[in-house]
C-alpha cells in the first residue's frame, strides 16, 4: 500500500533522511509531504510513532491508489 502523510511545517533534509529514509517527500507551502509503500500494519504504527516522538503534527495521512 502506498500513503501519503502530510506533516505542518518543513522537516529539514537531516530529519528526513534519518527519520524516515523510506519514504520521499517534497514541500508545499507550510507542509512537509512524505509519500512510499507502508508494507503493513506494524509499519504504519512505527510512523506514526516516529512522528510523535519527533513532535511533528500529521494534518493528513492516507492511502494512495495503487
Amino acid at each position: 500500500m502506498h500513503y501519503e502523510i502530510r506533516v505542518a511545517g518543513t522537516m529539514s533534509e537531516t530529519m528526513l533522511s534519518e527519520g524516515f529514509p523510506e519514504l520521499d517527500s517534497y514541500v508545499v507551502p507550510s507542509q512537509t509531504v512524505l509519500y512510499g509503500q507502508v508494507v503493513d500494519e506494524a509499519h504504519l504504527y512505527g510512523l506514526l510513532a516516529r512522528f510523535r516522538a519527533l513532535g511533528l503534527r500529521v494534518v493528513e495521512f492516507r492511502q494512495l491508489p495503487d
